[in-house]
């Protein structure tokens, strides 16, 4: 699709908003990166930059420039400067507060009958059977000691 060639051609009152936007304090730094890169491909303007100009101006690969060129072209500006939102939520995190407590103190608790001191496996083990999770793995375990600096022994 890089043969095709979409142009583009701002109008005042949009090469006004981009420029609004990439002197923005409050705008998000990518989107202020995706304004600057449509002002200096901008056909209407005597000074515009080519795609290799742009990319070795902005330090982006001359692809990721094709691309937005494309979505401004087809979309309009909003689509290409604003990230598209996500469709489905972010999957909420398997061990929380009340977990990592449990997984702590589970630690700092005398071992079970037969061994001198905690395992890994049998602190994950405990957990799933005391039902506060399905399943947890112990490199999970060791991540959530090693962020409290709890060691087993």
């Amino acid at each position: 699709m890089k043969n095709q060639k979409y142009t583009i051609k701002l109008t005042p009152q949009e090469q006004t908003k981009l420029e609004k936007i990439t002197q923005s304090k409050t705008t998000k730094p990518l989107t202020k990166q995706h304004a600057k890169i449509l002002l200096t491909l901008n056909e209407n303007n005597p000074n515009h930059l080519t795609i290799k100009q742009t990319a070795k101006k902005c330090k982006l690969h001359p692809e990721n420039i094709y691309k937005l060129r494309k979505q401004c072209a087809l979309h309009g500006i909003d689509k290409a400067i604003h990230r598209k939102k996500r469709q489905t939520p972010p999957i909420k995190p398997k061990i929380t507060g009340d977990i990592e407590a449990h997984i702590i103190a589970t630690a700092c608790s005398q071992p079970p009958n037969g061994r001198t001191a905690w395992t890994l496996k049998l602190i994950a083990n405990k957990i799933v059977l005391d039902g506060k999770l399905e399943s947890v793995s112990d490199v999970t375990v060791m991540r959530v000691l090693k962020k409290h600096n709890t060691n087993l022994i």
